[in-house]
């Protein structure tokens, strides 16, 4: 397995997701979103993964205008703005190789294995 973690050191969520992989014995790479976020490349394949765009989005993120704007614009505009934006993607999201899931899932990790 070649687990990712994208998320933040202070998100619950994340620090959740590391014990899991941690009690494991699995090893992952995590990436701290606020200081890189994902490439276009790992960002479309991680929408890919996960159904689509809007299992992407976070709907209780802290950035409420931007979580609207994003609502409300072109299918064609959503993915730009969330990827210029990250912080409305919901987090943690967990890559494993072409499999990815966005939050917390450890239902769907424990296949994985």
């Amino acid at each position: 397995m070649n687990i990712q973690i994208f998320g933040t050191k202070k998100d619950f969520d994340c620090k959740k997701a590391e014990r899991y992989f941690k009690e494991r014995n699995i090893g992952f790479q995590f990436i701290d979103m606020k200081e890189k976020g994902m490439s276009r490349g790992e960002f479309d394949s991680v929408c890919r993964a996960v159904g689509g765009l809007e299992n992407l989005i976070d709907p209780n993120c802290k950035d409420k205008d931007l979580l609207a704007l994003v609502r409300y614009i072109t299918e064609e505009q959503k993915a730009d703005k969330v990827f210029e934006n990250q912080k409305v993607i919901k987090l943690p999201v967990v890559r494993n190789g072409k499999q990815a899931t966005a939050g917390y899932q450890p239902d769907v990790w424990k296949g994985w294995s």
